[in-house]
């Protein structure tokens, strides 16, 4: 029985033609060679499974090569590349940072830089080539050790440095280097490799299968090649599709073409079935809700030609893709990312996450029920059916007590006004109070045709017409009067809501003091610091729509009062710092007293 040779030691690249998806650096380096403009180190740096090693395995074997090819190869003829081929090329030295990292090492390999390449008579050009694996694992002695042969080597030495973690290497290493980045190869690139093994191992491989592969090895070649091994021997000759998914415990595409087909039907019974005969099959709910959120972004880009390219599948799934995609609204996709970005975000935190994901689901399917083709293009949240304060307070995300009833707008104005359709979303601004009369009902409209961008030019157009229509609207006068205590109490609401969202450092502000009613048209809040004074001002639009709604007053002011003190303080010692401390705490006197300690500066 012969020794089994993985694939990625076996189909490992022996020439620069041959190295997957690192062209541009092939490229240098034969260049480099051909025109004699060696560097004296180089750096090769990148995510694991690209390729560094074996370019720098090729360009020490290219370098002592005596009969190179027309393009730049080594030849596999001469003494040289022979006894590189069989592992006994005296002229080239590996060595593994990870387990050689001491100082002592490193002086051994300088030792050994002194002596001539032995190829020497034989050839004038010979090098000495030091290839040095995984070189952030070096100690900082032995980094410093380095320094000066790396920056003044021998004619005849060339230092060849790969790395995973360059920001892990000195600056003054680095300086030194030519260095090249390697980048994640492709799918379609690991894909086609894939392929050329699968022929050479006479395996009938799928297509789709091999893109599934090239995706679970995210941009690593050598991963691809195990992954390839161990679903041959899972599947044997014939490796198809449906067998890859199930060794390798991927959740299959027909399960989002399902549930898409069945949220854009509203069925919303088939869905959840779905979705547990996704957990009956043991794949987490969380594995669910990002390949379904990746399944939405696939449609996405599939509505526009020009982002096409951007979908990483077989030719078979990308015609689904295309399929369904042609079936989607832009906007409903938009909306469904969204709400399954907030189902991915709150996961985790969930008591119950399969009834978190299992709403998200309903809400999808929501998106293409009993709503207006109105509604469902409307990005936003929709606004209150009154058109006064409680619509901005609403957009503005603060919570409103349903007991407390929103008083009509009283009309003082000469402005004629027409009864308000309630299923029609109406803006409302800062400046109006909170109380807006609108005349002319605002419709927004998108039109579906040109992908994304369209879409986005006409959210565009629609908000740009409503900000003008706004700007003309008249709103009322409420002067309800309140009293101090029901300011106090109002404005502690708002405090809890602010907690309740995770603000805290703004709730801190809040409760730190009570607001003031000076007069009936005049509140003032002192703050001790210019932070609080700055956050609250800035979100003083919110807490000014809060306070007019919950009082029903909109024409009283808010004014934010730096305390004297904040202009009083001053930068404190150390000394300073612990006098204090000492006159809270007596016992630090004493302590330092007792063991003769000295303040740290």
């Amino acid at each position: 029985m012969e020794n089994f040779i993985v694939s990625a030691r076996k189909y490992r690249p022996a020439t620069f033609r041959s190295v997957v998806g690192q062209s541009s650096i092939t490229t240098t380096l034969q260049n480099a060679i051909r025109n004699n403009h060696l560097a004296q180190a180089f750096l090769f740096c990148g995510p694991r499974g690209v390729g560094k090693t074996t370019c720098a395995r090729i360009l020490a074997k290219t370098i002592n090569c005596v009969n190179l090819t027309a393009e730049t190869e080594a030849c596999n003829e001469c003494e040289s590349c022979k006894s590189f081929n069989s592992g006994q090329a005296i002229d080239i030295y590996e060595l593994d940072a990870a387990s050689n990292n001491s100082v002592d090492d490193i002086r051994n390999l300088v030792d050994t830089v002194r002596i001539p390449p032995q190829l020497s008579e034989h050839n004038p050009n010979a090098r000495k080539v030091y290839v040095i694996d995984e070189v952030h694992m070096l100690s900082q002695a032995a980094f410093n050790a380095f320094l000066k042969t790396l920056e003044e080597p021998p004619r005849y030495a060339i230092f060849i440095l790969a790395t995973t973690e360059r920001h892990k290497i000195l600056p003054t290493i680095l300086s030194r280097c030519q260095i090249f980045n390697f980048n994640r190869i492709q799918v379609d690139d690991i894909a086609e490799h894939l392929a050329y093994i699968a022929k050479s191992e006479n395996v009938t491989a799928d297509n789709d299968a091999l893109h599934v592969i090239a995706q679970k090895a995210d941009g690593a070649l050598r991963d691809a090649c195990s992954i390839f091994d161990q679903v041959v021997s899972f599947a044997g000759n014939n490796l198809d599709y449906k067998s890859v998914i199930d060794n390798l415990n991927i959740l299959d595409y027909d399960y989002f073409f399902r549930v898409t087909d069945h949220i854009l039907k509203s069925e919303i019974p088939q869905t959840l079935l779905v979705y547990n005969d996704i957990l009956n099959n043991g794949f987490d709910g969380h594995n669910f809700v990002s390949s379904l959120a990746d399944h939405f972004r696939n449609l996405l880009v599939c509505k526009d030609q020009a982002t096409l390219v951007l979908l990483e599948a077989g030719q078979k799934i990308k015609e689904k893709f295309k399929d369904q995609s042609s079936r989607c609204d832009s906007m409903m996709l938009l909306r469904g990312l969204s709400l399954i970005n907030k189902c991915d975000t709150s996961y985790k935190s969930a008591r119950n996450p399969r009834l978190q994901v299992e709403f998200m689901l309903m809400q999808l399917c929501a998106l293409n029920g009993t709503q207006s083709d109105e509604k469902k293009n409307d990005l936003r949240e929709p606004f209150s059916s009154n058109p006064g304060a409680e619509g901005f307070l609403k957009r503005s995300g603060v919570p409103i007590n349903p007991e407390i009833s929103i008083p009509q707008p009283v009309t003082e104005t000469k402005v004629p006004v027409q009864t308000v359709n309630t299923n029609v979303q109406q803006p409302v601004t800062a400046a109006s109070g909170g109380a807006v009369v609108s005349s002319t009902p605002v419709k927004r409209t998108f039109v579906r045709s040109g992908g994304l961008s369209g879409v986005i030019n006409q959210e565009k157009k629609a908000v740009s017409q409503e900000s003008a229509e706004t700007a003309q609207q008249v709103g009322a006068r409420m002067e309800n009067p309140f009293t101090q205590t029901i300011l106090e109490q109002v404005w502690k609401e708002y405090a809890s809501w602010l907690q309740s969202q995770g603000k805290i450092t703004d709730y801190s502000y809040f409760v730190m003091n009570n607001p003031v009613l000076v007069n009936p048209g005049l509140v003032t809040f002192t703050v001790h610091n210019k932070m609080a004074e700055e956050r609250i001002n800035g979100d003083k639009t919110t807490l000014m729509g809060f306070l007019r709604e919950k009082l029903r007053n909109n024409v009283f002011s808010l004014e934010i009062i730096l305390s004297k003190e904040e202009g009083e303080q001053r930068l404190y010692t150390i000394q300073d710092k612990f006098k204090r401390m000492a006159e809270i705490n007596p016992s630090l006197q004493k302590l330092r007293q007792t063991f003769d300690l000295d303040l740290d500066y």
